[in-house]
């Protein structure tokens, strides 16, 4: 069976002030994730988190090498990743208690966002935030 993203699913995620841990958000400009990130910050009022391997600041906020360093509640665990590398941010994020997991634009892992789901974790694959927003009327 595969995933359906559900509208209203990602209307709450979008709408809802939360903190986004951004799985793949470095300081490279050219990459999608710097500018998605910017806009969850700024149009949206997201908190951002980047979570990278070189644990950079990014927007103004710190970065960490992974997940579990992340300290404090994470509400969504938006994946920028290669799809082959998913399973393993989502298997994270489950792992955090995190509330729901975002899979980026061609980011697709069926298996994945079903453990997720069945952990109780809200899901959106293969999709953005900066498509879904504007699409949605927000800023």
């Amino acid at each position: 069976m595969s995933h359906h993203n559900d509208p209203e699913v990602i209307r709450r995620l979008l709408t809802t002030p939360g903190r986004w841990a951004v799985v793949g958000l470095s300081t490279n400009t050219s990459r999608a994730a710097h500018g998605v990130a910017r806009y969850l910050q700024r149009n949206l009022g997201q908190e951002i988190v980047p979570v990278h391997p070189k644990a950079e600041t990014v927007h103004g906020a710190p970065g960490y090498t992974e997940l579990a360093q992340v300290p404090g509640h994470v509400d969504v665990v938006d994946v920028f990743v290669n799809s082959t590398l998913a399973g393993a941010v989502v298997d994270q994020a489950i792992a955090i208690g995190a509330g729901a997991v975002w899979l980026q634009l061609d980011v697709i892992d069926e298996e994945a966002v079903g453990r997720a789901a069945a952990a109780g974790l809200d899901v959106v694959m293969d999709t953005c935030p900066a498509i879904e927003g504007p699409g949605l009327g927000l800023s």
